[in-house]
């Protein structure tokens, strides 16, 4: 991929239903990505395990969002047990800390005191969400970053969250696969939904008075979060 490649060009990808990744971490080239099958998490599916809606009731971790978007991919980055590897090299962390000062890159962060424990990032394109990589240091601190991130699509509007590819880990959450001529369908429409990130109407919404904005502190409680999904579902 040319050197020249830049947000704007990334964007684009993300329209017509294709993603960068790396061939490895110290590899800074990228490939294009535009698989066969397309795992998607159904935003009016999504299924929150007994367990962990307990858990994300209580509120273990504080969650805020976009306050360590560059943080939360190198984290992402770093190897941990059971992923030695991972596919994040300069150019991808680069490319997509751009995108983010550019305000169409999210992170959703869970924090244990000041120690960042958990994770994930993705890019919105009008009403879908494109989910890039997420990473657990903590019990459930992913898992309750992603029942956070699925609340604030419900409430912006959103219609899709693409997770890329089959992973068992997010088997439990309702994730499908579908052919990719269907997601491009699915894709197109959602394109064209005036979706909002930052969206704060919900009567479920937490800590009254925040900003709305970067650094919100997630706009939901737990069980605000949890109300906003099973209402959906």
């Amino acid at each position: 991929m040319s050197s020249r490649f830049g947000t704007a060009d990334l964007l684009a990808c993300y329209r017509r239903g294709v993603f960068p990744m790396g061939d490895a971490r110290d590899d800074p080239n990228l490939f294009l990505v535009d698989p066969d099958l397309r795992g998607i998490l159904p935003l009016d599916a999504f299924h929150i395990p007994k367990r962990l809606k307990r858990t994300v009731r209580q509120e273990p971790y504080r969650v805020s969002v976009d306050t360590a978007f560059t943080r939360v991919m190198e984290m992402c980055a770093e190897s941990a047990d059971g992923r030695e590897s991972t596919w994040i090299n300069s150019t991808i962390l680069n490319l997509y800390s751009a995108l983010h000062r550019e305000g169409y890159a999210h992170s959703v962060e869970c924090w244990e005191g000041e120690r960042l424990v958990g994770g994930l990032y993705g890019v919105a394109l009008g009403g879908a969400f494109f989910g890039e990589s997420m990473f657990s240091r903590a019990t459930d601190a992913s898992k309750i970053a992603l029942v956070h991130l699925v609340a604030r699509l419900i409430q912006g509007g959103f219609a899709l969250l693409d997770a890329q590819f089959h992973n068992p880990h997010l088997e439990q959450f309702g994730l499908i696969e579908i052919p990719r001529a269907d997601f491009k369908k699915r894709l197109a429409a959602a394109l064209v939904v005036d979706a909002d990130f930052y969206s704060r109407s919900s009567p479920a919404a937490g800590s009254a008075g925040s900003a709305g904005r970067a650094g919100d502190g997630g706009s939901f409680t737990g069980s605000g979060a949890v109300q906003r999904i099973t209402q959906m579902s």
